[in-house]
């Protein structure tokens, strides 16, 4: 049994770090086979569709960053800490690769092309974040840290302000142009109104 969840967990992996790479259509079955030295039809015993195998890829990286927002609601001692530890999370990811790039961003920018089950999946991933930032930004207002009207729009402009950030680095190169973007959002944020 602890062969099987290994296996899988290698293919998951592979195929995250080709979606990664180039895209849901960027990749098959032979690339992760190649990549794992082992058969097509062995990942087709685990997985028997691309679509499955990415719909299980999305719902393990959306219980992956659902603990990890969790984890941030914990330990973080303030709704602005929590918020500074999301955007250094990112910040990482784009400076030193020490985090993978997120998966569902780059599906979401082949919406169109995915398949539904795929794509439904991604959506939930995106109202996931969307409704921890909202909480996170409805907290600091709260608490006065904040000085916004209302959280669930600002969290979505957040949420497409960090991820738009994290793709316009990435295509240029550009680490330094995330917290460029990000930066004065954030600030705008924490800022006093007369």
């Amino acid at each position: 049994m602890k062969s099987t969840a290994s296996t899988s967990d290698k293919i998951l992996d592979i195929a995250q770090s080709l979606i990664v790479a180039g895209g849901y259509n960027g990749f098959s079955y032979a690339d992760i086979a190649d990549a794992i030295g082992i058969r097509k039809a062995s990942i087709h015993h685990h997985f028997p569709t691309k679509a499955e195998l990415v719909s299980v890829l999305v719902d393990r990286y959306t219980k992956q960053a659902a603990a990890g927002l969790q984890s941030l609601r914990e330990q973080a001692a303030s709704p602005a800490d929590q918020l500074q530890f999301y955007i250094d999370y990112w910040r990482s990811c784009i400076e030193n690769a020490a985090q993978p790039f997120c998966v569902c961003a780059m599906l979401a920018s082949e919406m169109q092309m995915l398949p539904d089950e795929v794509a439904s999946r991604v959506r939930a991933h995106f109202r996931n974040l969307a409704a921890w930032l909202t909480s996170v930004l409805q907290a600091g207002v709260e608490q006065g840290l904040f000085r916004l009207d209302r959280p669930e729009d600002q969290a979505q402009m957040l949420m497409a302000s960090v991820h738009g950030a994290m793709l316009s680095a990435r295509a240029l190169g550009e680490p330094g142009l995330f917290i460029a973007v990000v930066g004065p959002e954030v600030a705008k944020l924490r800022a006093v109104t007369p």
